[in-house]
């Protein structure tokens, strides 16, 4: 387990992450996290919890519709 500590950043608040977590998932400055709360706490993560209902949907679509979209591609 690694700590963070809770920083003020001008009028606001702020994390730092410790660099080997920067490096193992690729985050430069600039990138967006997401905060999603769960039933065990808070969950930081780079990848966007309503994408991936969006893309689930989409596989489902295609899926039942292989045959359709395939004749449409034509």
């Amino acid at each position: 387990m690694i700590k963070a500590s809770v920083r003020r950043v001008g009028n606001s608040l702020g994390i730092t992450i410790p660099k080997s977590i920067l490096d193992n998932y690729h985050l430069e400055e600039g990138d967006q996290l997401y905060l999603v709360e769960t039933q065990d706490g808070m969950m930081v993560t780079p990848y966007d919890p309503k994408f991936s209902a969006w893309v689930k949907a989409y596989e489902s679509s295609t899926k039942r519709y292989r045959n359709t979209l395939r004749e449409l591609a034509k």
